[in-house]
This record gives C-alpha cells, structure tokens and sequence, in this order.
C-alpha cells in the first residue's frame, strides 16, 4: 500500500469510527455528560479528569479548554486533569503503587459536587478503576469514556460511553471529538440563552 493510500485509509477509518458511534444513545449520553459538567460548574464544582497516555494528552487537553477557553469568551472554569502534577504521580507511585495515582488525587481533591471523567481507551486501567470507586464513595458524578466494550469498566458510572473501534488511534479520536462537544455544549447551557 503506498503512503497516499495509507493516510486516506486512516482518515476514512476516523470518519467511520464516528459516524458508527453517532447513534441516538450515545448523543444522549454526551448530553447528559455536559448537564452533569455544566450543573457541577454552577454549584460552585469542579471537573476532576484522569487518564493515561493519550488519554492523560485528553485530559489535559479538556481541562485545559474548560480554565481559558473554547470557543466563545467566558469566565474560566474550574476543570482539572490530574495527570499534569509530577511530583504527585511519582511519590504516589513510588510510596504507593501506579494504582493509586488518580484515585489518591480523587480523595484530597474531590468533593460532592463535583465531576469525575475516567478517560481510558481499554477499561482496563487500574489506576482509573480506583479512581471511578474512590469518587463514587465520595459521591462525586462519574463519566466514563472508553472504547473496546469497556473492560473492567463496561456499564459503571453515571454516564457510560463506549467506542466501538478496533484501533486505539480511531477510539481517541472519537474521544476528544466528545471533549470538544462537551465543551461547546457546557458554554452553551451556561452562557447562552438556550
């Protein structure tokens, strides 16, 4: 295969994963995610968000338009991605274990009323299931967003979403694409008439 087909496979493959998971339930559940966001924000929440490796990218990605901006200019919201603070990580993970990394960060962090997004291409992390648990016992909303029916995670949460996709690259894209909706969906219930 020559390098031109190669790169309009991928994109065809990008186009497909997300039109196979824009179904009626799945927009529902990206809509119900953002109402949970957006009621955290206005109850003076926050958005506590955790992943790994390009999930950790995605968080950081979504907190980071939530505290400046997407695409309309607003007030800055509280949003975190718990995947930013060394010095957390590696005193955590060498005291503890690589499986406490988040769910630690949950504890000291997180409060009632806020949200947790569990971003994790498998749902198979342990590190993002013990997150999941310590902020359901806090009793914090919990978003899921995963791919690969779901691991260890399939059907927890409050919101669950799974990508149906083969290929980790394609479950990403679907993934951040559902960032970004969530973002402009959030701007809009809180700053725009609706």
């Amino acid at each position: 295969m020559k390098n031109d087909e190669i790169a309009a496979q991928s994109f065809n493959e990008s186009i497909s994963a997300k039109q196979a998971f824009l179904t009626g339930e799945n927009i529902a559940r990206i809509v119900k995610s953002a109402e949970l966001v957006a009621d955290s924000f206005k109850k003076g929440g926050k958005l506590l968000i955790a992943g790994n490796g390009g999930s950790a990218a995605d968080a950081q990605h979504l907190a980071a338009e939530f505290v400046n901006r997407f695409e309309i200019e607003r007030p800055p919201l509280p949003a975190l991605a718990l995947t930013t603070d060394s010095s957390n990580i590696t005193s955590i993970g060498n005291d503890y274990s690589f499986d406490q990394i988040f769910s630690k960060q949950v504890r000291a962090l997180g409060k009632s009323e806020d949200v947790f997004l569990a971003i994790t291409t498998s749902g198979n992390s342990q590190n993002i299931l013990k997150a999941v648990e310590t902020a359901e016992a806090i009793g914090m909303k919990v978003v899921i967003l995963t791919g690969k029916g779901g691991g260890l995670l399939a059907g927890k949460g409050d919101v669950f979403i799974n990508v149906e996709a083969k290929k980790t690259a394609r479950i990403q894209e679907v993934h951040i694409t559902f960032c970004h909706v969530v973002c402009q969906l959030v701007d809009r219930m809180l700053f725009q008439k609706v």
